[in-house]
């Protein structure tokens, strides 16, 4: 059967099971969008570029399905880069498509002609320049494949206009076949050995932790690490991407590592005797200074990627594959065992039942962020689907957002990209729109993406938006209190009157500056049919801690001045 190429890219998404992509059009890729209209796929038009792939990245998160973003050439092209990026530092399958100048005009500086494969080349794990209709099945059905397989990542699809008008045999794939690669199960050779080395470290030790990254829930291993930590008794610290990997009540879950991780946490990775690391990749932001790392652990690294192992962290055993075949592999070797009395050391650092190295807040008329979060967590029961922006709210989220599910807190981790936080959240909502989805947003992340309020209109899209109003860039301005003797250049920060902002796109805005004020403006906006923004103006300089400054060991955390522990402990738990 004959088909224009522009038709043949709607048909094998189809195939790839795609029911929405997320996109903006132009010329280049105009006939892309004339063929849209003949096929039963979703658009969601976006108000930016980088909107599409923040939103795309967030469906692929919320859904484990391949995320799909469509862009024009030049700067609709270039406006993917950054979402294009961010998926890649957090191994996040996506599909991007653009379109491209005819293939006779490619290298004349034609209107809107961008060399984006060249540009992409070292922020994707594959890119394609498609020339020909022939080749854009075969590339596309490459693409969702490439995207999905191993350590997942984002996939570049640049088809020039010409391939899209041209005709060619189209043959589909059968209905049974799909180019989405599975996860992968083969062994390493070697793997049984090491496994059985880990698993003699495992037997010795007296003092273990489990490091809990991503690759967990990317590989879908949450029951097998929860299986390895309670036969073992070890406990277990979670990076940021990592939250949600188990329950925060669990009693063997820490908390969070890391540089805002939680001080008994760190302290406890540094007089460990075995470090098993799992789907993570000793990130400066996890590890503090290298050469004073856990200095007295051995180290036990499993990941898909075999590039993560000894990178940055020399390790005693190092397995390269699928963690949730390893760890199948190696559960049957785990004796039970019981490890008291470093659970109970652990318990003296974290300075008894106390969950948080956080100075208690007093409910006294202010309103601290730290209120915020952890109201919001009470409201939703800590079920909601949250996604944040990057900046002080994002810790405070990691640290008082207690996650109950996997895959529920969605966050720009690795590359960290203000602007993340709304466009993810209607992504994810699209995903999955049976969940009730937050986006939990600094003053200054939100005002990077905010146009895509009217995208949330035009689609309908129900998500609450919980501005975290400290009119700073908070981050910034927290190492400038601390490095540049609080010389805040360039960090005080003026918004727009969110209430009036969201009223003018047909929205509900709700501005809460009181705590006693929280349960009422949580409960309309939960009740709400439609969107509701929520501007919380709280606490200018509040500060995140604790904090293990660049180049610090871990355990060398700034702690708040003159501090008593939160007065939160396990009961306020779920």
């Amino acid at each position: 059967m004959k088909q224009r190429g522009a038709h043949i890219i709607w048909s094998v998404l189809v195939e790839q099971g795609v029911d929405t992509v997320f996109g903006y059009p132009g010329g280049a890729i105009l006939p892309a969008y004339d063929a849209l209209l003949d096929h039963p796929i979703r658009h969601v038009l976006v108000r930016h570029e980088q909107g599409a792939t923040h939103m795309a990245d967030g469906y692929a998160r919320a859904s484990g399905k391949v995320g799909v973003a469509i862009a024009t050439s030049g700067p609709g092209a270039t406006n993917l880069v950054t979402g294009i990026a961010t998926a890649m530092m957090d191994s996040i399958p996506l599909v991007c498509i653009t379109g491209q100048v005819p293939e006779a005009l490619i290298g004349s500086d034609a209107f809107q002609e961008t060399d984006v494969t060249g540009i992409t080349l070292t922020i994707t794990k594959h890119n394609f320049l498609v020339t020909r209709a022939a080749d854009i099945a075969p590339t596309l059905r490459k693409a969702f494949a490439i995207a999905s397989a191993g350590r997942p990542g984002p996939v570049l699809v640049d088809i020039t206009k010409n391939a899209q008008q041209e005709e060619t045999e189209f043959e589909p794939a059968p209905a049974a076949a799909s180019t989405t690669a599975p996860r992968t199960t083969e062994r390493t050779a070697g793997a049984a050995t090491s496994i059985a080395r880990a698993n003699e470290l495992l037997s010795k030790a007296k003092k273990p932790v489990i490091l809990a990254g991503h690759g967990i829930l990317k590989s879908g291993a949450c029951d097998e690490v929860l299986t390895l930590a309670e036969r073992a008794h070890v406990p277990l610290a979670m990076t940021l991407l990592g939250i949600g990997c188990m329950p925060a009540h669990h009693p063997l879950n820490l908390g969070m590592m890391g540089m805002h991780g939680e001080h008994w946490v760190n302290e406890a990775i540094q007089e460990a005797d075995l470090l098993i690391a799992l789907g993570m990749r000793f990130d400066d932001r996890v590890t503090g200074k290298l050469a004073s790392y856990a200095p007295n652990a051995k180290k036990i690294h499993i990941d898909i990627d075999p590039s993560e192992l000894h990178k940055n962290v020399k390790a005693d055993v190092a397995i390269a594959g699928d963690l949730k075949t390893v760890l199948r592999d190696w559960l049957p070797l785990v004796q039970s065992n019981h490890h008291d009395a470093w659970i109970t050391r652990i318990g003296e650092l974290a300075g008894g039942p106390t969950v948080r190295d956080i100075e208690e807040l007093p409910d006294n008329g202010r309103l601290c962020a730290a209120h915020v979060i952890h109201d919001i967590w009470k409201a939703t029961a800590g079920r909601a689907i949250i996604v944040t922006d990057v900046g002080q709210h994002q810790m405070w989220t990691a640290q008082y957002y207690k996650v109950a599910e996997p895959g529920t807190f969605i966050t720009s981790g690795g590359l960290g990209t203000m602007g993340f936080g709304v466009p993810a959240a209607i992504g994810a909502k699209l995903a999955r729109p049976d969940r009730e989805v937050w986006a939990i947003v600094g003053d200054g992340g939100f005002q990077m993406t905010q146009a895509e309020l009217q995208t949330i209109v035009q689609e309908n899209v129900k998500i609450n938006i919980a501005i975290i109003n400290n009119g700073y860039l908070g981050m910034v301005r927290q190492w400038q209190q601390f490095f540049h003797d609080r010389r805040y250049s360039a960090t005080p920060m003026s918004s727009p009157d969110y209430v009036k902002l969201a009223d003018a796109h047909g929205l509900p805005g709700v501005r809460v500056t009181r705590r006693e004020d929280m349960a009422d403006a949580l409960k309309h906006a939960r009740a709400s049919a439609g969107a509701v923004v929520m501007d919380f103006r709280v606490e200018q300089e509040d500060t995140v801690y604790p904090m293990v400054s660049p180049g610090a060991a871990l355990h060398e955390m700034i702690k708040r001045p003159g501090a008593q522990s939160l007065s939160e402990t396990g009961a306020d738990l779920l």
